[in-house]
C-alpha cells in the first residue's frame, strides 16, 4: 500500500506532466488564447515544482 506522502509526491509530479504537456500543446496550436492558456499553465507548472520542494522539504524537517 501506497503512503500518503508518496501519492501526494506521485499525484503533483503527474499535475506537473499534465500542465507542462498541456502548456506546450497549448503553445503548438498558435493563437492569442492558446498562448496565453499555454503560457498560465507553464506558471502553473513552475507553480506546483516549488510547492512540490518546500513539501519534501518539510517532510525532511519533520522526519518523514
Amino acid at each position: 500500500m501506497m503512503s500518503l506522502k508518496a501519492f501526494h509526491l506521485v499525484f503533483i509530479t503527474a499535475s506537473i506532466l499534465l500542465t507542462a504537456w498541456f502548456g506546450f500543446w497549448a503553445v503548438s496550436l498558435g493563437g492569442d488564447a492558446y498562448l496565453a492558456a499555454g503560457v498560465l499553465s507553464f506558471l502553473c507548472a513552475v507553480v506546483l515544482v516549488v510547492y512540490e520542494a518546500g513539501f519534501l522539504k518539510k517532510c525532511r524537517e519533520l522526519g518523514l
